[in-house]
């Protein structure tokens, strides 16, 4: 007998453009998650299949490779007219698309880094699709977290003696929440992954760290990493002006359950900014959850924490949907 009922990857069109799926449920009928992963263009599958499928006992789990990553890219991204309300326009269809094929009325949502913020944007615009938000890396205000993300690289240089790393960020801060240059900015990602900002416990630079688990993956083939790889790249450079443009401390009500699983230690999406914006913000259920020895991904850092997290949610907002 088959482990799961449901375990497949397949390519849907996604507003015009050939998206990739990757579903795992032991059963049919299991209430939906839909995964929005990071970056934009970090895809986040083969972490969420290799530390969580337990979940698929009880929900029907999809990560979804988003326009131009992963499995997703191909050359003709760089012909189209990008925008983060084109990914948002790309999370409504997911909704509309996942509540017709599993029959369910509403769908969960986990958006991690990026992926809050198109989760977030989604779910104010479609709560009628959506029974629960759950961020992680939550982000909130794009100039506010790029000037706390440099400083805290910056004071941790000093710290540590770094001389290198200083030379390389002194004078490189992001105005408005932009780099001078894509060196500039991956210097400053580089710091934060080795300084803990990025991963608490882990000291890896910003290649090896994103590298050496999709290389262990048996979701990813090497062109698919090389996919990945170009995508990623490319959304960074076309997208980030509006990445960073974005004001989401402007939402102060969502009509949907919300949770946020936040990395105590997180740099990258700094906590405190998170916490100031879910403090204020109105929502007929809300939930805060520290993962003390996290920073930016508590899924990756702390997984059994938050994957019992998870279920703890989605549990407890069933009840409150009824």
């Amino acid at each position: 007998m088959e482990k799961y009922a449901l375990d497949y990857s397949e390519n849907i069109e996604v507003n015009g453009d050939m998206q990739n799926i990757r579903v795992r449920a032991a059963e049919k009928g299991l209430p939906v998650v839909l995964f929005l992963h990071g970056g934009p263009g970090v895809c986040d599958r083969h972490q969420i299949m290799r530390n969580h499928s337990a979940l698929a006992e009880k929900y029907t789990l999809v990560c979804w490779d988003q326009r131009g990553s992963g499995k997703s890219y191909t050359p003709a991204i760089r012909t189209q007219k990008l925008s983060v309300a084109t990914f948002v326009d790309d999370v409504e269809f997911m909704l509309e698309y996942l509540t017709g094929k599993f029959g369910v009325r509403k769908v969960a949502v986990v958006g991690h880094s990026w992926g809050s913020i198109i989760g977030t944007l989604a779910v104010s615009r479609r709560p009628d699709l959506v029974s629960v938000y759950i961020g992680e890396g939550q982000f909130v205000d794009g100039d506010s977290n790029e000037a706390e993300s440099y400083r805290f690289c910056l004071e941790e240089a000093e710290k540590r003696g770094d001389k290198k790393a200083l030379k390389a960020l002194t004078g490189n801060a992001p105005v408005d929440g932009v780099y001078a240059s894509h060196k500039a900015m991956m210097t400053q990602r580089d710091c934060l992954s080795r300084y803990g900002g990025a991963i608490y416990r882990g000291d890896d630079g910003l290649v090896k760290g994103l590298l050496m688990p999709l290389l262990k993956s048996p979701e990813y083939t090497l062109g698919d990493i090389a996919k990945y790889a170009r995508g990623a790249l490319y959304l960074t450079d076309v997208i980030w002006s509006d990445v960073v443009g974005q004001r989401l401390g402007k939402i102060t009500r969502l009509d949907v359950p919300v949770a946020i699983t936040q990395g105590r230690h997180d740099f990258n999406t700094p906590s405190a900014l998170a916490k100031k914006w879910f403090d204020a913000l109105e929502a007929p259920y809300k939930k805060w959850i520290w993962f003390e020895d996290s920073a930016h991904s508590p899924d990756q850092e702390e997984p059994d924490k938050w994957r019992a997290a998870l279920d703890e949610i989605l549990s407890e907002t069933a009840s409150v949907e009824k």
